[in-house]
């Protein structure tokens, strides 16, 4: 039986195949049992231990109904077989919910929140995104994420350390439910590392040294909201 098409508003989550295939051998389990647990059980009849085979190889993923099921037949949260989720949707099938599940939870009509989840763009209200972050159990830097929010802190954090940090402060707080005094602490240390960067291998007609320190400059600005939020959590108790 072929293997009917993924639905176009359910894309499989970012799949974690070595995961898949050390918890299937951690149990005991061949891609053989793995299979017929799907097709007995789950209601897909069209998995073989080759399809099965096939996603712990990384050859394809799978859908995020075959995800679902997959983790049932391994005893696992979809969380377990995937990597880091970023958007709406990859969060909610990380959790193991339906969209039927998150509308009401959150007190959204099921047609305006799949809407959301199919253009990327939340918007809902405060009290939403505050059930929104309990029912998808959702991290600051992962709510910031999902709401929209990053490219706007990065924007932020990318003018802090290249400008005057301290005139980023009150904007950061605006954006985030953080502790001023946290806040202030971390863009100043990124401010420091990053003008440390451009000026520490920096050096008087030595042009291969500047290349060096604009690169490493760049780089450090690329990967800005990482940095911010490494520096937060090493801060907090």
């Amino acid at each position: 039986m072929r293997r009917p098409p993924a639905l176009p508003n359910q894309p499989g989550p970012p799949f974690n195949a070595p995961a898949a295939r050390s918890i299937r051998a951690a149990l005991g389990m061949g891609p053989e049992q793995v299979a017929h647990d799907l097709r007995a059980s789950y209601g897909l009849p069209y998995v073989t231990p080759d399809l099965v085979r096939a996603w712990e190889q990384g050859a394809t993923n799978p859908t995020s109904p075959e995800l679902i099921a997959l983790a049932g037949a391994l005893w696992c949260t979809p969380g377990d077989l995937t990597d880091r989720p970023r958007t709406l949707r990859e969060h909610r099938i990380a959790r193991g919910l339906a969209p039927e599940d998150v509308a009401p939870a959150v007190g959204l009509d099921l047609g305006a929140y799949l809407a959301m989840e199919e253009d990327e763009g939340w918007q809902g209200t405060q009290r939403q995104s505050a059930l929104l972050a309990d029912t998808l159990r959702l991290s600051l830097p992962d709510f910031v994420t999902v709401t929209g929010k990053e490219e706007r802190l990065a924007e932020l954090l990318r003018n802090a350390v290249t400008t005057r940090w301290q005139a980023c402060v009150r904007q950061v707080s605006k954006l985030l439910p953080l502790d001023k005094r946290l806040i202030e602490d971390t863009l100043r240390e990124l401010h420091e590392d990053y003008q440390g960067r451009m000026t520490a291998a920096l050096a008087w007609g030595n042009i291969p040294t500047a290349d060096a320190a604009e690169t490493r400059g760049r780089d450090f600005l690329t990967e800005i909201v990482g940095h911010f939020w490494n520096k937060v959590e090493d801060k907090r108790p």
